[in-house]
């Protein structure tokens, strides 16, 4: 009986032993699944399913606001068509009708920065040859031309026989030369041209940004 137990007991070793080594091959496959995992490239992409296709996404055009039909600063007339407020200071006033196309209403824009700028130019000149003329001509050894109140030469203080002929002259060469500098500027067919941009920023006054340029060119009409 006892040999009968020990050859049961041997048996059901044997089979524990052949079960146990059934399993082992899928415990080794099971590693080295997971090791292969461990070394794959984080880089290398991974496609599931179909592959993935980059979404390009469209921008859609925006149509630009309608212009008002009405003039802004006279908002009872309508709006000049030639005024689409494009240029700074522009808010529909023409209520004679002068600027009936676009070259029209460019040249009058010309002529209106330049006559804005004479006008700061003589703004600041007249003051300032009354401080300093004197000054000036008595360092250079030469006779003033304000009279002995220290008033500029003009019309209604007199005094413009004192100016040289030769003043006048210089003054209506410069003048002449910058105009037909700026005609020359306007005739290149430049997109980024506009009237009176005439390049010629020596101190560098003139803002980078849209918006300070905007202020400034409403800046130097008004």
């Amino acid at each position: 009986k006892t040999r009968k137990m020990f050859k049961v007991s041997a048996a059901v070793i044997l089979a524990l032993c052949g079960s146990t080594m059934a399993f082992a091959p899928s415990s080794q496959m099971a590693r080295c699944s997971a090791l292969n995992m461990d070394n794959v490239d984080d880089t290398t992409p991974r496609v599931l399913g179909e592959e993935a296709m980059p979404v390009i996404e469209e921008s859609i055009p925006v149509a630009p606001p309608p212009l008002p039909s009405m003039s802004q600063s006279m908002p009872f007339m309508e709006r000049p068509a030639a005024l689409t407020g494009a240029l700074a200071g522009d808010v529909g006033f023409d209520p004679l009708g002068f600027a009936k196309s676009e070259s029209d209403l460019m040249n009058y824009r010309e002529a209106e920065v330049k006559h804005a700028r004479l006008a700061m130019l003589a703004a600041a000149g007249w003051p300032l040859s009354e401080v300093f003329d004197r000054k000036i001509a008595t360092a250079l050894n030469l006779a003033p031309a304000v009279d002995a109140n220290d008033r500029a030469p003009s019309l209604l203080n007199g005094g413009l026989g004192k100016v040289s002929p030769l003043y006048w002259v210089a003054c209506l060469g410069l003048a002449a030369a910058v105009d037909f500098y700026g005609i020359q500027k306007s005739k290149e067919n430049n997109p980024d041209y506009f009237p009176g941009n005439l390049g010629f920023d020596p101190f560098g006054v003139y803002p980078k940004d849209k918006d300070g340029q905007e202020w400034m060119q409403l800046a130097e009409i008004k």
